[in-house]
């Protein structure tokens, strides 16, 4: 079963889970698709990329591995589900922004870019949505972040309009996840989610040092083991 289809979000459904973490692009057609690589090289052995695909031959590939999904698909067919959706392109910021426009008590909007996160936001107020998405700071935001906490400065100002951070554990060997990093982030009132942990031992740990959540492929095992937190 292949990342981001739709088989793969009914077994997490199905599983317990209320919040899936995705990504997004836009196709050759301006549809904004769920997927992760910007092309089908890890899936198909095809070099050509998703923004060069039409929506129709990208579904063909994705009928065997689980079946596509364009954002306003998933949001409808799976109204009980709250989702992480992580904008992969400059191009997909704002019609991201628009297919949630609708959804936004349950979407949150992330992406390593802070622009392209801000240009998601904005295109959905200007759609009509009743109220901002939640959004997960990007790069720049948890760099800041990261230097303010190690100093023990206050990070409100770089945090405004920021519900999450969302980050590993480590990048390569910076450790990011600290406890100052964790009471930073808490003491401007934005949680803390750590990516991807699929080990039983490092979901309790992390948690019980105090992330609020953390992003895993094994949905089965965090629901089973994060369930007296």
């Amino acid at each position: 079963m292949w990342e981001n289809t739709a088989a793969s979000f009914a077994a997490a459904h199905a599983a317990g889970a209320e919040y899936i973490e995705t990504d997004c692009r836009l196709t050759a057609d301006g549809d904004v698709v769920l997927f992760h690589d910007d092309t089908l090289q890890r899936l198909a052995g095809d070099t050509r990329r998703i923004d060069e695909l039409r929506t129709r031959e990208l579904a063909a590939v994705l009928a065997e591995h689980g079946g596509l999904l364009t954002v306003p698909d998933a949001l409808d067919a799976f109204p009980g589900i709250r989702f992480n959706i992580d904008v992969k392109t400059d191009a997909a910021a704002e019609p991201l922004g628009r297919a949630v426009a609708d959804h936004t008590e349950r979407v949150l909007v992330t992406s390593f870019s802070d622009a392209r996160r801000t240009r998601a936001v904005a295109a959905a107020l200007r759609a009509g949505a009743a109220i901002r998405p939640a959004t997960s700071g990007g790069r720049a935001t948890i760099a800041a972040l990261k230097s303010l906490s190690a100093a023990r400065l206050s990070p409100a100002r770089v945090l405004a309009a920021i519900d999450a951070v969302q980050v590993p554990e480590r990048q390569g060997p910076l450790r990011i996840v600290t406890p100052a990093f964790i009471r930073s982030a808490h003491g401007a009132g934005v949680e803390v989610h750590v990516w991807t942990v699929n080990e039983a031992a490092d979901m309790m740990r992390l948690v019980a040092a105090g992330a609020d959540g953390v992003v895993t492929d094994r949905t089965d095992l965090a629901l089973e083991v994060l369930a007296p937190f």
